[in-house]
């Protein structure tokens, strides 16, 4: 509850903030965008990606959130090409509605409705997807959409020259070959990483606003269609097939595909201006309208 409690007040900080006619407020959200993207999430994947065994029975409950995302990517790619979406809207649907919400919601929600026994399956499902994905694919998809002449030959050096990326690189090779974080950063990496959902939150806050048009978009409900309802529910027809229905596994698994967009995802899509408000929008709305979401999902699951 403190960790809540500090996010919820970041927020507000960042709303009130928005609302002060002499601040840079360009300025500070991109220090704090930069600081997330180019610090944080490097400490992250120090600190996570090394500790990861890598196995065949991590497969099933990691790949839903790879599968998720790769499914958005999939629906919205094509109905921005068929429609005649701009870029900017298809790329920001694919990251942020993408991702889902597997740590900062996830975690508490997992415990609160599973107990403890439900964490490590969370903890599998973000680090392995959901982090993975914000810092490698999600990157990719933004390097894409954000051209706006489709000059594809610059895409490569603009990954490779996203800090998380090449962090995620040395730390998966780390894992590989069984290497640990030196023990004497841990506690460096480890302080950083937990400023991430409170920077975050307060990066949401300073960019957020709600108005009738963005609520009445239908790129705002097709996001939030997607992330909260479809990207469940075919995980769920899919995922019944490989694992016992009335597993904690299987319950675990739909109910973290069924979170709310991921903070970060939404983080990124802004750093790319891929339409920051809709970004900002699904991802701060997105965590009081999925408690309802939430709940049905757990009572069909049973």
């Amino acid at each position: 509850m403190v960790g809540v409690s500090i996010a919820f007040a970041c927020l507000v900080l960042g709303l009130f903030l928005q609302r002060q006619p002499n601040l840079p407020l360009e300025k500070i959200t991109k220090w704090v965008n930069a600081y997330l993207l180019n610090i944080v999430l490097p400490a992250l994947a120090l600190l996570y990606i090394p500790e990861i065994q890598l196995g065949w029975d991590l497969l099933l409950p990691v790949s839903s959130a790879w599968f998720a995302f790769l499914l958005s990517w999939l629906i919205f790619g094509f109905l921005g090409k068929i429609l005649k979406w701009d870029n900017q809207t298809t790329g920001c649907l694919v990251i942020v509605a993408g991702l889902a919400n597997t740590s900062f919601l996830g975690f508490p929600v997992i415990e609160g409705l599973y107990g403890k026994e439900g964490l490590p399956i969370a903890l599998l499902i973000d680090q392995g997807g959901s982090f993975l994905l914000v810092s490698s694919l999600a990157i990719l998809a933004g390097s894409i959409y954000s051209h706006k002449e489709g000059n594809l030959k610059e895409v490569p050096l603009k990954i490779l020259r996203f800090p998380p990326f090449g962090f995620l690189l040395i730390t998966i090779a780390m894992s590989i070959l069984g290497l640990k974080t030196p023990e004497i950063l841990i506690p460096i990496v480890s302080l950083i990483g937990k400023t991430m959902a409170p920077m975050a939150v307060f990066a949401i806050g300073l960019k957020f606003s709600i108005d009738f048009d963005s609520l009445s978009s239908k790129f705002y409900w097709l996001g939030m269609g997607y992330r909260l309802l479809l990207a469940p529910l075919v995980v769920w027809l899919i995922y019944r097939n490989f694992l016992p229905v009335n597993s904690l596994e299987f319950k675990v698994t739909v109910l973290e595909s069924g979170m709310a967009p991921m903070i970060t995802g939404s983080i990124v899509a802004i750093q790319y201006d891929l339409k920051p408000k809709l970004a900002t929008l699904l991802a701060g709305l997105g965590i009081p309208i999925s408690i309802l979401t939430i709940l049905l999902w757990y009572f069909f699951l049973g």
